[in-house]
């Protein structure tokens, strides 16, 4: 797609636009509920580890062969260094994607099976819409050995990092969806 086309073309309200390096174009639904989760761990990588923590959201991260990840939420070692303008995947401490109404598959699937492929430590879904959250550790060559789930309301959850330090997730925090009303 070409650059003039980009900017003339108008994407549909409530999608995130990425645009891959290797010119794909990448259309993501946003819902209040993505966005205020997204917001909602932020504050608690904050709280657990620091307002200087390395951390990031929706940025690209480097996975080998071409298969880049943008995740809702990474956790980074404190020495990671950024090879040209993005982290790898070996200073990746913790993933977490929000589901959305069009990515469970790849949320809980997809994903699963490729961050345990590339040794990511823990793996963490967060579904508004369930209402849970699913702690996946000890990566495999196919996903995960373990997968703990937690509800939503159930308290502060502690999370080891491979580095010693403690991501602690507060589960009665995590935004609820809003039942829909009338349209406007």
């Amino acid at each position: 797609m070409s650059v003039d086309a980009i900017v003339h073309t108008e994407f549909p309200e409530g999608y995130t636009v990425f645009f891959g390096a290797d010119g794909k174009v990448i259309m993501t639904p946003q819902s209040l509920e993505h966005s205020s989760t997204i917001k909602a761990m932020q504050y608690d990588t904050i709280v657990s580890l620091g307002r200087h923590a390395k951390t990031a959201s929706d940025v690209y991260v480097d996975f080998p062969a071409d298969e880049n990840s943008a995740p809702d939420l990474a956790i980074f070692r404190e020495d990671a260094r950024r090879e040209g303008k993005r982290y790898g995947f070996e200073d990746v401490l913790l993933i977490s994607e929000v589901v959305s109404t069009s990515s469970a598959r790849k949320d809980y699937d997809d994903c699963t099976a490729k961050y345990g492929r590339y040794g990511i430590p823990v793996y963490l879904v967060v579904d508004p819409y369930a209402q849970e959250v699913v702690l996946h550790t000890q990566p495999t060559a196919t996903g995960y050995i373990t997968a703990q789930t937690h509800k939503y309301g159930t308290g502060k959850l502690p999370i080891p990092l491979a580095d010693g330090r403690t991501f602690t997730l507060d589960l009665d925090e995590l935004p609820r969806p809003e039942p829909e009303t009338g349209t406007r």
